[in-house]
């Protein structure tokens, strides 16, 4: 009983603070209360904590044929949900530079289920932290990874409650297919005869980086010239956005403009050989795959 009116005060101040929800995805799984997203939050990060404690004085795990499964579904479903959101959005004939909640009838109901999918990928992704633990690639765990994990699983379930569908699909549209290209690539780097092959890590930051760019654009876009698109959400998005941005530019300096210059001159002195800027015994990939030799 104390839970239940925990989360109906939860509910209610939420409801007070936004407004009323979408009547459209009453009912769907986890969208009609909060305290499901929040408590696989703490879940979540209480995971990381406690998993590198337990795996401090333990041997890493390789977990190789579970990470080629798992990059393999998140690439599929990215490329499903890809589909589904252009299909989706042709059907309502929707305005590229503004699209408001309610004027695509049966399409908008479409794109809001492929988006509740969005929504439900970010807590599949949180796995990707997981793998870092159990492997103890806890330098791979950063204030971006874990931010980035935990606010979108968040923010998307605000906007499956509030604005599901119009000016919401573009940004998912966006990174269904810079994910496609991530998995893809996370994926390929298990098998260490594909190494070689993999020169284009950086690329992917630079892509996510105009991904950033083009949906900021796309949500102002929608504030110079209105389409009864809610105001605040777009402010919110945009804003959002820009921390990533700025994390992710940090990011990119950190690791492929200063890393590099260390490395030349690290390099020059012992006489390896160097490819792109990383000798050939250095490979770093995501899900805890990769590090200075095939594992």
């Amino acid at each position: 009983e104390q839970l239940t009116a925990f989360d109906n005060e939860v509910n209610a101040f939420l409801d007070n603070m936004f407004g009323p929800r979408d009547a459209r995805v009453r009912g769907w799984l986890m969208l009609d209360s909060y305290l499901p997203t929040f408590f696989l939050t703490v879940i979540y990060l209480l995971s990381i904590w406690l998993g590198n404690k337990y795996m401090k004085n333990r041997p890493a795990l390789s977990l190789r044929g579970i990470l080629i499964f798992y990059n393999l579904g998140i690439t599929l479903l990215s490329l499903y949900m890809l589909v589904e959101l252009i299909l989706a959005s042709w059907e309502g004939g929707y305005n590229l530079q503004c699209q408001n909640l309610v004027s695509a009838g049966e399409a908008d109901i479409r794109v809001a289920k492929v988006l509740w999918w969005y929504y439900f990928s970010k807590l599949i992704e949180f796995m990707d932290t997981i793998f870092f633990v159990l492997r103890k690639k806890t330098s791979q765990i950063t204030f971006l990874h874990v931010y980035h994990h935990t606010s979108m699983f968040n923010i998307w379930w605000c906007v499956l409650n509030w604005i599901p569908c119009g000016q919401s699909f573009f940004g998912p549209t966006l990174n269904s297919f810079i994910h496609i290209l991530m998995y893809s690539y996370y994926g390929l780097s298990v098998i260490p005869s594909m190494h070689k092959y993999l020169w284009w890590k950086k690329y992917l930051t630079q892509a996510q980086l105009i991904q950033f760019v083009l949906t900021i654009s796309h949500t102002l876009s929608a504030v110079v010239i209105p389409c009864g698109f809610p105001f605040g959400c777009l402010i919110f998005q945009s804003s959002y956005m820009l921390t990533l941005v700025i994390l992710f530019l940090n990011f990119y300096d950190r690791t492929y403009r200063k890393k590099p210059l260390r490395q030349d001159m690290k390099e020059n002195l012992t006489g390896k050989e160097v490819t792109n800027g990383f000798p050939k015994v250095h490979f770093t990939a995501a899900n805890g795959i990769g590090d200075k030799k095939a594992q």
